[in-house]
């Protein structure tokens, strides 16, 4: 029994002397928190004049001689990073980026966006979110003034765009459209609104996109600016579309037409009436009387294709007039329009669109048990499927399959 106890004292001493060896030679640990950024430290470098530049700036030659050394600075961090040396070359630029400041805010912001880019290419995050905090700090300084001069907020606007901070940048633009509207500089609201709706565009914000366009297209109608008006309609076009939004694309694709047909630029309306009759037919589902819109729609489009003599595009127009009245189970406006769509796929040179018709067809005289008509429209399909060396066996098996009583 007294020896059992001494090897458990000994073994408890044991765990305590190596417990007190680890507790020496382990650090204690500092408490979680992120490390210092690089950008914002002071420190002494023998870049700078030996004195303090709070009480006496750098003289312009003094501001030449500091912006030559950190170009090279720049170049030598390019080298760093080509040579594989990713550390040292960020290290190298965080030193030029600490020295830029006393170029003044222009300097520095150009600096920080053209290093932020880097940084982001290089999936460096914490290089990015130093940047990133800098240039917060430059945009609103803690004891100062908020900055106002617009080339130092679009250049700020650019570095978060670069640095990918869509927020903080339109933040700035924002701040930049308020200022120029007020100096009612049209071209300079114009400029920034497109590059906010640009920002938007790029993070797929449409909705955003959206109210940003419907500015710039009050400006262009005001200005009587025709060519931007259109533009913008048509941006305002694709935005509804993916954002799915048929009321509004309609809305938008019919001031469009009316520009069109207005200016007798007939040679674009197939095409945007079956894009309107399209969105009409997104519309029918909720709202079934919304068919003979569509209806009108695609009519039209194959009306003005014919007279322009766009064969392709009125066969496309056609096809889908088809499918509609197929949809709506009425088989007699499809087949009477079928004829029509073979003639402008013959006039368009497309076999393959007229081989595709001979099916549909068929299809729709098997439907209604017209086998004389469907073979005969089957046997059309074939011999153009054999001159195409394209499905000919689909359609012989189509023919095999129809009642012969």
């Amino acid at each position: 029994m007294i020896r059992r106890f001494s090897i458990i004292a000994a073994l408890s001493l044991s765990l305590i002397s190596t417990s007190s060896v680890l507790a020496q030679t382990k650090k204690p640990q500092p408490p979680d928190k992120f490390p210092p950024n690089p950008l914002e430290i002071r420190v002494s470098d023998p870049l700078l004049p030996a004195r303090k530049l709070d009480q006496q700036p750098l003289t312009p030659t003094e501001q030449q001689q500091l912006e030559t050394a950190l170009n090279n600075l720049d170049q030598e961090a390019t080298a760093k990073l080509q040579a594989g040396d990713k550390e040292g070359a960020f290290d190298t630029w965080n030193r030029e980026l600490r020295l830029r400041r006393y170029l003044g805010n222009l300097n520095e912001v150009q600096a920080l966006s053209r290093v932020g880019e880097i940084a982001w290419r290089e999936n460096d995050r914490p290089q990015v979110q130093y940047i990133t905090q800098r240039l917060q700090s430059i945009q609103k300084p803690k004891k100062l003034q908020p900055v106002t001069d617009l080339e130092v907020l679009r250049a700020l606007g650019q570095a978060y765009q670069n640095v990918r901070a869509p927020k903080l940048a339109i933040e700035v633009y924002n701040q930049v459209l308020t200022q120029v509207r007020q100096q009612q500089n049209t071209t300079a609201e114009v400029e920034t609104l497109t590059t906010i709706a640009s920002i938007h565009m790029s993070w797929f914000d449409y909705p955003q996109a959206a109210t940003t366009y419907e500015q710039l297209l009050s400006l262009a109608s005001t200005r009587n600016d025709r060519t931007n008006e259109i533009t913008y309609l048509e941006q305002l076009a694709y935005i509804y579309d993916q954002a799915r939004l048929p009321q509004q694309s309609v809305t938008v694709r019919n001031k469009l037409a009316a520009i069109y047909t207005r200016d007798n630029n007939l040679a674009e309306l197939p095409t945007l009436k079956m894009a309107i009759a399209n969105s009409y037919e997104a519309l029918a589902k909720q709202d079934p009387s919304q068919l003979e819109n569509a209806f009108q729609n695609y009519q039209q489009a194959y009306t003005i294709a014919w007279e322009q003599e766009q064969f392709v595009r009125a066969g496309e127009a056609l096809q889908k007039l088809v499918a509609l009245y197929r949809s709506q189970g009425q088989i007699d406006e499809a087949l009477q329009t079928s004829q029509i769509l073979l003639q402008s796929e013959e006039l368009a040179g497309n076999f393959y669109g007229m081989m595709t018709a001979y099916d549909q067809i068929g299809q729709m005289h098997l439907q209604r048990k017209q086998f004389p008509q469907a073979r005969n429209a089957f046997e059309e399909g074939l011999k153009i499927a054999r001159q195409l060396q394209y499905e000919d066996g689909y359609f012989t098996e189509q023919i095999q399959k129809i009642p012969t009583n």
